[in-house]
């Protein structure tokens, strides 16, 4: 049986996860934060506060790998932690100063990136696109929960 990875849908969007990655990293490093902080940073600065549980939820990760970027977000002065409110064993993840300052940077960063690998593609293939790229993903939990 012959296996052709230009066929292979894992490992097309592996490899341009990865190259997606590399760029973004090389773009975002002068704002003092690497792509695995980035999904965090995203949601909090959606809704600033959030416990890990409900960060957990929204970004599909595992624990002990956010456990781990929140140390590293901590430590590089993007977030700090506090006591819950209504919970006293659950702490709330905040942005400083230096974390919400970096957002609009990091926003036109991710944006022109965006702009630049789909820059050979029509609004409407862009469109179809981004939706089969979500209905993919929606197929693997499907996958991975039965």
């Amino acid at each position: 049986m012959e296996f052709d990875r230009m066929n292979s849908a894992g490992y097309l969007v592996n490899n341009m996860a990865r190259l997606l990655v590399e760029v973004l990293r090389k773009r975002i490093a002068p704002l003092g934060i690497v792509p695995g902080q980035f999904p965090a940073l995203l949601a909090l600065w959606e809704k600033d506060g959030l416990t890990q549980k409900e960060l957990l939820a929204m970004l599909d990760i595992e624990q002990a790998t956010l456990a781990n970027t929140l140390t590293r977000m901590e430590r590089d002065g993007l977030i700090t932690r506090r006591e819950h409110p209504a919970d006293a064993r659950a702490r709330t993840i905040h942005l400083t100063d230096q974390g919400r300052s970096i957002r609009d940077s990091a926003y036109q960063t991710a944006m022109q990136i965006n702009e630049a690998v789909l820059a050979d593609l029509s609004e409407d293939e862009t469109q179809a696109f981004l939706d089969y790229m979500r209905r993919v993903i929606g197929k693997i939990k499907e996958v991975e929960n039965s």
